[in-house]
């Protein structure tokens, strides 16, 4: 009877040396949490809480959905950048965070090296819209409007460096007029200053513009797409009135680095097949986001470029944190 605790013991290591492995394999076996690094209701929110509550039957964990507004993004993802790096916390970014490596030196993590990409979920063009006041009705006469009073005109963003802001600051180099930027804390509080007159112009997706397009609140001047979407073939490219610019955002889901590629690779997996389904991709369309759902090295060669792409507007436009 003797060898009895010798057993033990060797089956005790056994199990340990097996239950690290199977940990990864038996992943998710606990709810998963995304955070979005904004308020409710915008583009990110939307997106995630879709695909959220997809995954969630597909991997028969809760996947919980959790607002974190603050800092363009920054307080969001450093959750994130320090949570666990087991695959049960997520970020879900957008164009902002490939902007945010150039614009803020001294960020608390590394937008490209502290994280593991899972899945681009989507993308989308921007719409110009202008309040109802304003005397252009296409993005031709909003530049002669704009060059005819240099920097009266302001327009909104969600935030310093949203993409909502650097493809203004786009069309603004390409056309050499001057206006005034007016950040806001979010696409929702942007809305509300361009219906009650504070701006006169804001940039943002479809899926939040539309809206209020189609109620008679604010106007649309133009897609900033390479072409009309399917969402509103009514209106016209910024290329089709003369002003070649074209610009979007994206949604994608990042993990803290060193979570386990078997974690990082079944969510991309599952995000993929979710995306391909019919009725999620009409969903999608039908608010003017084209959805995607790469695998997470498409995704990792994705944010570097887009990190560069905003890397060169930043600085030809001398974009500063006020």
């Amino acid at each position: 009877m003797h060898h009895l605790p010798l057993t033990a013991a060797l089956l005790a290591t056994l199990c340990l040396l097996q239950a690290a492995p199977a940990a990864a394999q038996n992943y998710p076996s606990r709810p998963v949490r995304v955070v979005v690094p904004y308020t409710p209701g915008g583009i990110t929110d939307v997106t995630t809480r879709i695909i959220a509550q997809e995954l969630s039957k597909n991997i028969r964990q809760n996947v919980l959905v959790d607002n974190r507004p603050g800092a363009n993004s920054i307080l969001g993802v450093e959750i994130v950048s320090k949570a666990n790096p087991d695959g049960y916390t997520l970020a879900s970014v957008i164009a902002a965070h490939a902007a945010n490596k150039t614009l803020y030196p001294k960020l608390p993590y590394d937008p490209v090296k502290g994280f593991a990409t899972v899945s681009l979920l989507a993308t989308a063009p921007l719409i110009v819209c202008a309040n109802n006041s304003l005397p252009a009705k296409d993005a031709r006469e909003l530049v002669a409007l704009a060059k005819a009073k240099p920097g009266t005109l302001s327009f909104g963003s969600s935030g310093v460096g949203a993409a909502a802001h650097l493809t203004t600051e786009l069309l603004m180099l390409t056309t050499g007029v001057k206006m005034l930027h007016v950040p806001y804390k979010g696409t929702a509080p942007a809305l509300q200053g361009l219906m009650g007159g504070e701006i006169q112009l804001l940039m943002d997706t479809p899926s939040s513009m539309l809206p209020h397009v189609r109620a008679g609140r604010i106007k649309a001047l133009g897609m900033a797409s390479e072409k009309r979407i399917a969402a509103a073939p009514d209106i016209p490219t910024l290329t089709e009135t003369g002003v070649p610019v074209v610009g979007g955002t994206w949604v994608g889901w990042l993990a803290p680095a060193g979570t386990p590629k078997t974690a990082v690779n079944r969510l991309g997996r599952e995000i993929g097949d979710i995306l391909q389904r019919p009725e999620v991709r009409e969903r999608f369309t039908q608010m003017g986001i084209d959805p995607v759902g790469s695998s997470p090295a498409e995704f990792a060669k994705f944010l570097d470029d887009e990190v560069e792409k905003w890397a060169k507007v930043i600085r030809t436009a001398n974009v500063r944190i006020e």
